[in-house]
């Protein structure tokens, strides 16, 4: 089986496999270069996500501390755990709609890798 012609950063040869049409596997290949840039750039935005949740955590967790105190009303608390936990959905569902998106990526890179090698066969 071929391998990827790409060196790594450590020094050392690539191991992942590719079609005989192909040189690079995909993390390496210079076409996918945009397509990579894209992908880091959401993950480094869902980290960002990551860090949302935290601050709603602690912000939870003063609310239910400040009612539980008499610092503040039940009514008023309620109603700010209903809209962060209405917050903590949307959040869901963007990481949804991006996880269904890179999917959709992948699936049609992987699509397009199949046909050219099926092509190449044929």
């Amino acid at each position: 089986m071929k391998k990827c012609d790409a060196i790594k950063t450590n020094g050392g040869r690539c191991e992942r496999i590719v079609s005989d049409s192909q040189r690079y596997c995909y993390a390496h290949d210079p076409a996918n270069a945009e397509r990579r840039k894209q992908a880091a750039s959401r993950a480094a935005k869902s980290k960002n996500a990551a860090s949302e949740l935290v601050e709603i955590k602690a912000r939870i967790r003063q609310l239910s501390d400040d009612v539980a105190s008499g610092k503040l009303a039940t009514a008023k608390g309620s109603v700010a755990g209903q809209l962060l936990g209405i917050y903590i959905k949307a959040i869901e569902q963007e990481r949804k709609i991006k996880e269904t998106q890179e999917f959709e990526e992948r699936l049609a890179a992987l699509e397009k890798a199949t046909q050219h090698s099926y092509r190449s066969v044929r």
